[in-house]
């Protein structure tokens, strides 16, 4: 293998200019020189132009390792040659910011350089010079170059793979701090380590993918196969189905024979009353034409008397309709009366009201008109009064003599501008001064008031902490009594509640015990019987799954246990809910209901999947130790996680019950625990044992011993249940006690929450005292200050005010001793308020004047307002008047009309007693009359009963025969029927004749209605039995019913499915469809299986390769690293693999026995032997692919001498042709050993590092 000849740096890092690290034909060189001087930048440069990223080089960018320039002597070096300015002067050029823009702006200032270099010099078995040169360019990317080349990234990487040097796996150098890394690097890292050595990382995504591909071929491959199964198990459900159809038709078709057979029984007894009906009522009716023939005299006689009875009827009748007319009339008009009173009644109220308001308004109205004449008065006065004003002001000013006239006012304003001109410049300068003193005054006020009201918020703020501190501990007190009293009240409580509860308890457990006895003897009863249960269950469950598609069946038979340990608690935690059946929907499980109701099946459980309403599973539950949730301990179609989340709730399953008894009792967790070996605890913490040993869904074998005994157990316990005393509820003490503390909790926790209120609002005061006072300590000393320099403001603004008063003086000197005033200011000052005063004086009378004239106005608008108003009621009272007026006249004319319409009455009530006179003669004719044909006519109604007796038989044969035709007609019953024979869809179906027995008899000449004899239908009764036809007895009909009934039976029980030869066969074209996906599923499958297994084969090819050298080679180093002269056989070290059949997605444990010691892991080393270790790790991972030099940067700092001596033995040993060692180190017991040194200084004068090369093979 070749080697590196020397390294060539320009501008890197802290090198400045061109460098060369000569190695020459040495192969052990080490590298040494004092901190900062520049060892590990070489480190750094060998990696850099060897293709590793600058992020693993202690930089951010590749400008980062750029040549940085000078810095002042009094900067700090840095372990990587760079500079630190010191904290006082920024950088070197004063300027703090040295990254990003900023150091390129200080670069560009310092005329620094932009690029840098670094070449590695190689030679190789042929000795042929190969020269890998990459630059950091000034756009601060890199370019690659071979011999002057420029070539891509991935052409240099190519390059150095073919010398073996391989950038990804980094086999050729250790950086400072990776022996500290591989020391404590998990079984994962480690594992990692040999897949980037051996090359099989580069698999691992394809690896992955096709895993991935494999594993969901896999699964629709099974999938296939569950539906082609699904297929042909429906395939023979519905062969199945077919048979049993075939065979409800063939029953069908029976009973539909008995059904025929049964109507033409009934028709033919039907059609044989008729017959011989009618041929009775023939023979009666022609001796009912000889016996009226001679009654026919008396019955002309009775209809002349009932025709002159019926017209007198007609008569009374007609007169007792006009009485009735006659009296509505009257009726009418006495209720017309009535309204008419009311309305008279309630406009004479109306009237008194609108009287009696017109009355008011009055008054109201005169009110008005006197607080108007009242505003005019006032107004009057006012007027009076100002001008009274007006005269006396012109007099005063007249008296006092101080009223200017037109010249006076023109000699002032000529001696203002005097004034103004003479004193121009102290005027501009008071009046700055001016402006600026209303400034600082406002300022001044301002903190003032800010000082003032700071001062008051901090006395306020102190008063309210000083209460809200008060009331804190007062309601600490409060809670401390009540805490107490809580605590006196429940040991009373927990004394009387306990006693019960124990009672309660034991009677409990004593019951439970006995349900379970009584549960044992029942399950020794009926474990004959279990079987046949549990068949009729299954069968049960099947014909719904057949009728119903949505049914899925049992979550005993849909759950299975993950494990065979779980058998026996999953049974036990799902408890009744094992037999419920699951359903899609709600209405499919409503359906199901009817379906058992209507079989009379005993009742089921139904779960719907859409509608069940499934409670959070209680997150604490998980992660227990020895303990899982019960719906984790069972595998499900993942469709079904509702009802089994339903099923389960929050049950889990314990290994043993130690662990249960610490989940309920302990940790206080109320939730259902079961065990593996069926012991219950319940959520009220009362525990049960478990189930016996049987099968799942099995009953346990009881022999009659067993049997004797629970029966002497279950009188045992009965007896313990009598000398119990009885369960009593809660007692009035307990009932107390727990109200009263009911009412202590309420009061404790509105006193807690109070008292963090308070607490709150405590701290909430404090900080905004502080705040405050702060504020104050700020502000007052600024009011100071302000207040100073306003007072030194207002004497400067007193002397100019001063000087212009001069001025004043001397101008307006003559003017105010002519008008009499000391100065003109006193002039101004008095003239400008009496003026003033004289203004406010007329401003007062202008708005007494306004005010009385609105008022005045307003006095007016309600006067006209209300005699409008007046109006109104005085219109309304006439309208009132004329309305009674016409009630009254109406009452008058109804009064005359009632006299008229009475006297009437009478009149045709006298015409209506001479009418009934003469119809109760004419009545006593008809009555005569009727007597006598009545002894005539007995014969007659002889016959005709008999007559009605027969039509009523005949007329309910023919109803009954009518009644079965319908039927037959109705339901598709084929009869057979006559030649000849109608139709049967020609038989009415909504006209069925009635049969009334106690009908009346028929008139003379009434027959049968022909069509409920003959309708043109003819039965053919060829097909009866001759014992059917000879008699119509009522056995007979109920031999043909039971055996219809029988038949019907029969066809209930078979209940088949009539739509299985249609389901049949698109099944069968469905199986075609699906066998065809199956075979494309299972041709994929296997192409992603071999697929898999190819890569699979070649990672672990590769990765087991690399791991069988390392394991190998690991055990040779680690003892050549260990021997010494005291210990000639070294340490033992070896590698662990946790899965040998994937091993690349497991851990790898690295073991090592340092001499004298035992074997033991990595992190229970110590630091000196840990670096050992690593280094042997390393030495051995280097031998698999070795590159042809090898970097160490300072790999035994944390080793003592002695085994600095071994790591020089050992890089000594095997420094060769085949491997070159070059080695950054501060330890004089390695460099000393090398073949030569390159050593590492800094260069003050030039801010540069420097090198130089020595050959200690001369000197060994």
């Amino acid at each position: 293998m070749g080697k590196l000849i020397r390294l060539e740096l320009f501008n890197f890092k802290s090198y400045k200019g061109h460098h060369t690290l000569l190695f020459g034909d040495s192969y052990f060189t080490s590298i040494i020189g004092p901190n900062g001087s520049g060892k590990s930048n070489s480190m750094d440069a060998i990696s850099f132009v060897l293709g590793i990223k600058s992020s693993h080089l202690r930089s951010t960018h590749l400008r980062d390792l750029v040549y940085r320039g000078r810095v002042l002597k009094t900067s700090k070096i840095n372990d990587d040659g760079s500079a630190d300015a010191p904290a006082a002067n920024g950088d070197a050029n004063g300027d703090a910011n040295s990254d990003g823009e900023g150091a390129d702006l200080q670069r560009s200032e310092r005329n620094d350089p932009k690029s840098a270099w670094v070449m590695a010099v190689y030679e190789d078995d042929a000795g042929d010079e190969l020269k890998w040169k990459r630059t950091i360019t000034n756009q601060g990317a890199s370019e690659y170059r071979i011999n002057n080349k420029v070539v891509t990234a991935q052409q240099y990487n190519e390059a150095l793979e073919a010398e073996n040097i391989l950038i990804k796996a980094r086999n050729f150098l250790v950086f400072q701090g990776d022996v500290e890394a591989i020391a404590s690097q998990s079984p994962k890292d480690l594992t990692r380590l040999i897949e980037q050595i051996s090359g099989s990382l580069e698999y691992k995504a394809e690896y992955e993918r096709l895993e991935t591909e494999a594993q969901e071929a896999a699964e629709n491959q099974n999938n296939s196969l569950q539906r082609r199964r699904g297929i042909n198990s429906e395939i023979k459900q519905y062969q199945d189905q077919k048979k049993e159809a075939d065979n409800f038709q063939a029953k069908a078709d029976e009973r539909d024979d008995a059904i025929v057979k049964h109507i033409l029984w009934k028709l033919y007894h039907f059609q044989k009353v008729i017959d011989e009906s009618s041929e009775e009522i023939a023979r009666h009716q022609e001796e009912l034409k000889k016996f009226r023939q001679g009654i026919r005299k008396y019955e002309t006689e009775l209809d002349e008397a009932r025709k002159d009875h019926a017209r007198t009827q007609k008569e009374v009748g007609k007169v007792e309709r006009g009485i009735k007319s006659k009296e509505r009339d009257v009726e009418d008009k006495m209720n017309s009366l009535v309204p008419i009173d009311e309305k008279v009644e309630h406009v004479q109220r109306e009237t008194a009201k609108v009287e009696k308001r017109i009355h008011d308004l009055t008054k109201e109205r005169d009110s008005q008109l006197a607080g108007i004449q009242s505003a005019k008065k006032e107004l009057a006065l006012v007027d009076k009064a100002h001008k009274l004003f007006e005269t006396q002001w012109k007099e005063q000013m007249k008296k006092q003599g101080k009223e200017l006239n037109t010249d006076d006012l023109k000699e002032y304003n000529k001696l203002k501008v005097q004034v103004i001109n003479q004193s121009s410049a102290n005027q501009a300068k008071l009046d700055n001064l001016l402006r600026q003193l209303k400034t600082d005054e406002i300022t001044v006020n301002s903190l003032k008031s800010k000082v003032q009201s700071s001062q008051s918020q901090v006395e306020k703020l102190g008063q309210e902490v000083s209460q809200i501190t008060e009331r804190r501990d007062a309601m600490k007190a409060s809670l401390k009594q009540i805490t107490k009293d809580i605590d006196g009240k429940k040991k009373e409580y927990n004394v009387l509640q306990s006693e019960r509860l124990r009672v309660n308890q034991k009677r409990t457990e004593i019951e439970e015990k006995i349900e379970d006895i009584v549960k044992k003897l029942d399950y020794a009863n009926d474990g004959r019987r279990q079987n046949d249960r549990e068949a009729r269950t299954k069968e049960i469950v099947t014909s719904l799954k057949r009728i119903y598609p949505g049914v899925r069946g049992r979550i005993g038979e849909l759950c299975k246990p993950k494990q065979k340990k779980f058998d026996e608690a999953v049974i036990t935690a799902l408890g009744r809910d094992f037999d419920s059946v699951v359903v899609d929907t709600e209405k499919t499980g409503t359906e199901c209901v009817q379906y058992l109701k209507d079989q009379r099946r005993p009742p089921m459980t139904f779960i719907p999947l859409d509608n069940i309403k499934v409670n959070a599973v209680n997150s604490n539950l998980k992660g227990l130790s020895k303990a899982r949730l019960t719906i984790d301990t069972i595998d499900f179609d993942s469709t079904l996680e509702r009802a089994m989340s339903y099923a389960c709730g929050n049950s889990i399953v314990c290994d043993d019950l130690a662990t249960a008894k610490q989940i309920c009792y302990d940790k206080g967790m109320q939730v259902k625990a079961v065990t593996l070996e069926g012991f219950v605890i319940h959520k009220a913490g009362l525990m049960t044992g478990g189930r016996g040993a049987e099968g799942k869904g099995g009953k346990r074998r009881f022999e009659e011993q067993d049997v004797q005994n629970l029966e002497k157990m279950l009188e045992k316990m009965k007896t313990e249940l009598d000398s119990l005393p009885k369960a009593n509820r809660r007692g009035a003490a307990e009932e107390t006690l727990q109200s009263d503390l009911s009412g202590l909790e309420q009061r404790l926790a509105y006193t807690k929450s109070e008292l963090a209120a308070f607490e709150q609002n405590l701290a909430s005061k404090k900080k905004e005292l502080d705040y405050e006072k702060r504020q104050l300590s700020d502000i007052q000393p600024k009011y100071k200050e302000q207040a100073g320099s306003l007072e030194s403001l207002q004497e400067s603004v007193q002397s100019f005010k001063d000087a212009v008063s001069k001025v004043e003086d001397k101008v307006f000197a003559g003017f105010c001793q002519r008008l009499g005033y000391d100065n003109i200011r006193d002039y101004e000052v008095q003239q400008g308020t009496l003026e003033q005063e004289a203004a406010q004086k007329r401003n007062d009378f202008e708005l007494q004047k306004q005010k009385l004239t609105s008022r005045l106005t307003w006095e007016n608008s309600r006067v006209d307002d209300t005699k409008s108003r007046l109006k109104r009621l005085e219109d309304q009272t006439l309208s009132l008047s004329r309305d009674i007026d016409t009630y009254n006249s109406s009452k008058e004319k109804l009064e005359e009309s009632l006299d008229v319409d009475n006297a009437e009455i009478e009149v045709l009530k006298e015409q209506l007693t001479e009418a009934k006179q003469k119809s109760s003669k004419k009545n006593e004719k008809v009555v005569q009359a009727r007597d006598e044909l009545q002894k005539r006519s007995k014969n007659v109604d002889t016959v005709q009963r008999a007559i009605s007796s027969l039509e009523s038989e005949a007329q309910r044969a023919a109803a009954g025969r009518y009644a079965q035709l319908r039927r037959c007609k109705l339901e598709q019953i084929r009869i057979p029927l006559a030649d000849g024979s109608s139709d049967l869809e020609s038989l009415p179906v909504d006209n069925m004749p009635d049969v009334d027995p106690d009908a009346m008899d028929v008139d003379e000449g009434d027959t049968v209605d022909p069509v409920l004899i003959n309708d043109g239908i003819q039965i053919d009764f060829d097909e009866l039995d001759e014992d059917l036809t000879e008699s119509g007895e009522e056995h007979i009909e109920e031999t043909l019913l039971s055996q219809i009934t029988a038949l019907n039976a029969a066809l209930e029980k078979l209940n088949p499915n009539m739509r299985a030869i249609d389901r049949l066969e698109a099944v069968e074209a469905r199986l075609k469809t699906t066998e065809q996906d199956y075979e494309d599923a299972r041709n994929a499958a296997r192409d992603s299986r071999d697929a898999f297994t190819k890569v699979k084969d070649k990672r672990f090819e590769l990765f087991n390769k690399a791991f069988s050298h390392i394991s190998e080679q690991i055990s040779h180093v680690y003892k050549d690293l260990t021997r010494s002269a005291a210990y000639p056989l070294g340490g033992q070290a070896y590698l662990d693999i946790e899965d040998s059949d994937a091993p690349y997605l497991s851990g790898i444990k690295y073991h090592a026995m340092p001499p004298l010691k035992r074997f033991r892991d990595m992190e229970h080393l110590s630091g000196g032997e840990k670096t050992m270790a690593a280094l042997a790790l390393l030495f051995a991972v280097h031998s698999y692919q070795p590159s042809p030099f090898f970097v160490l940067d300072e790999v035994d700092a944390a080793l003592d001498n002695a085994n600095v001596e071994k790591i020089r033995n050992y890089i000594r040993e095997h420094a060769n042709p085949g491997m070159q060692f070059i080695v950054i180190s501060l330890k004089t017991g390695l460099f000393q050993g090398s073949e030569s040194l390159v050593g590492v200084y800094r260069d003050q004068d030039a801010n540069s590092s420097n090198t130089l090369t020595l050959d200690l093979r001369k000197y060994q």
